[in-house]
């Protein structure tokens, strides 16, 4: 039986718009899809966009797997932007919003669908996220959570990270905040609050989302009996100084957008007198002099916007 054809908590079958980003990543976005390709059907919709890859990739889709609903940007639109364009044609009543460096386990959208039914104050639900495992390796986890970012430091700590599963996490728990790599959001939820924002275009948006999503009265959750493998170093070992920037402008306007007046003064200071000099010492000893020049370069650009 399909899984989508069993009954719900209130008798109706809830249908679930998966969505995903590809950009120049076609073959890790493939084995994503293969990992949902017995679910999907008339309750579980598949989307891709693909944010402006160097090649247009949508004849190699269409021909391996003509379930999913395709959709080419020109341009890349950004995390947040890339996924907002799938919003504009998703017709679930649930969105699951993937990473395509992801494979999914069989019940985790199910799971998630269900929670997100059955817990009418949840804004939004992310699953247990584990490191995609090698051959004869422990599983390691990288989110079952995150803690609050801190008013003063801008920082947080994800729960969990780097830690073996040993299942010690089999109950649903709130949480500060989603993963930007598999969260899901219910109909209802997004039309009140909103898409995710475009401002930050790479890092911090599903914190902004999240910060949103609370302040409208939802809460966060983990759904650790749903799972997923992130093969997060396929993405981001090669980014280097464009991480860099990128994490240190939206973390600064991520603050200046949250916590803004006498809090964001302590933030500045802290920022300035403590974490600048911490990254500089770390980096000259490396000689790392791009991932400085990038540090300075999103320094700038955040403290002197308006």
């Amino acid at each position: 039986m399909h899984w989508f054809k069993k009954k719900r908590v209130d008798e109706t079958m809830a249908k679930v718009s998966l969505i995903t980003v590809n950009f120049n990543q076609t073959e890790l976005t493939f084995e994503l899809l293969q990992s949902v390709r017995s679910l999907a059907g008339s309750d579980l919709e598949v989307i891709v966009v693909d944010n402006g890859s160097t090649e247009n990739p949508a004849s190699l889709f269409q021909a391996k797997y003509p379930f999913v609903r395709f959709i080419r940007s020109e341009q890349n639109l950004g995390f947040a932007g890339g996924n907002n364009l799938a919003i504009t044609i998703a017709t679930g009543d649930y969105l699951f919003f993937v990473n395509n460096d992801t494979e999914i386990s069989p019940n985790c959208i199910q799971t998630l669908a269900a929670f997100l039914q059955q817990t009418p104050n949840a804004g939004m639900v992310s699953p247990l996220i584990c490191y995609h495992p090698s051959a004869n390796s422990p599983t390691i986890i990288q989110y079952a959570g995150m803690t609050p970012v801190h008013p003063f430091t801008g920082r947080n700590h994800t729960i969990g990270n780097g830690d073996v599963n040993e299942g010690q996490y089999t109950q649903p728990f709130r949480t500060a905040y989603a993963h930007g790599a598999a969260m899901m959001i219910s109909r209802k939820v997004l039309d009140r609050v909103g898409p995710m924002p475009e401002e930050y275009f790479l890092y911090y948006e599903e914190l902004d989302w999240c910060t949103r999503i609370k302040k409208a009265g939802y809460e966060i959750w983990l759904e650790p009996r749903a799972t997923i493998w992130h093969k997060e170093s396929a993405t981001l070992n090669t980014m280097g100084a464009t991480k860099t920037y990128y994490l240190t402008r939206n973390r600064i306007r991520f603050m200046r957008k949250h916590f803004g007046g006498w809090r964001f003064g302590f933030f500045c200071v802290y920022f300035g007198l403590i974490a600048t000099p911490k990254y500089l010492i770390t980096r000259l000893i490396k000689g790392d002099w791009s991932n400085i020049s990038a540090f300075f370069k999103a320094a700038h650009s955040s403290f002197g916007a308006v």
